[in-house]
């Protein structure tokens, strides 16, 4: 399996700050599957792959997944959900993502992708960056469609999210 890479933009106080969240998903080579993560809340690693794993009917239960937030940064704000299970899944199916991709939402237990606070600070500061492509939460798209500069792809589930890596959608 590849090691996947995904940015997410995170809030500090006014400040947006861009994050590369890297997956790596394996096949357990031991009886119990290892999930350690360096920067995002172990808690909520386990609880996104379960809701990949129930709602996606993805097999994650004998896999090991290691998730780090790059630059030793330590987050724990639920905008960055998306992006963590994207780039989960874009490692355990062996598809890369596009480096110019951003995704920012948060996922519930259903599934549904919600939207986060400051959205269009966050869209505005990926493009400046360069970043030709934001994955948004469909009920966020009214407040960023006007950012000039980037495609803008709103989605309502994880489900619609992980289409975008199946069908190569990201890299176009």
């Amino acid at each position: 399996m590849c090691s996947s890479d995904l940015t997410s933009c995170c809030v500090e106080g006014t400040r947006p700050i861009l994050l590369e969240i890297q997956a790596l998903v394996c096949q357990t080579a031991f009886g119990i599957p290892r999930r350690q993560s360096s920067g995002a809340d172990l808690n909520r690693i386990n609880l996104l792959m379960a809701v990949l794993e129930k709602r996606l009917g993805l097999h994650l239960g004998n896999c090991d997944a290691y998730v780090n937030i790059a630059g030793g940064m330590r987050i724990v704000e639920p905008a960055m959900d998306l992006a963590i299970a994207m780039a989960v899944v874009s490692s355990f199916l062996n598809i890369p993502v596009d480096d110019r991709l951003l995704a920012l939402g948060e996922v519930g237990l259903s599934g549904e992708v919600r939207s986060v606070s400051q959205i269009e600070m966050r869209v505005s500061e990926a493009v400046k960056m360069g970043y030709e492509t934001c994955v948004v939460p469909r009920g966020a798209c009214e407040r960023v469609k006007n950012i000039k500069g980037s495609r803008i792809i709103p989605v309502e589930s994880v489900r619609d999210a992980i289409a975008l890596i199946r069908q190569g959608a990201s890299a176009e």
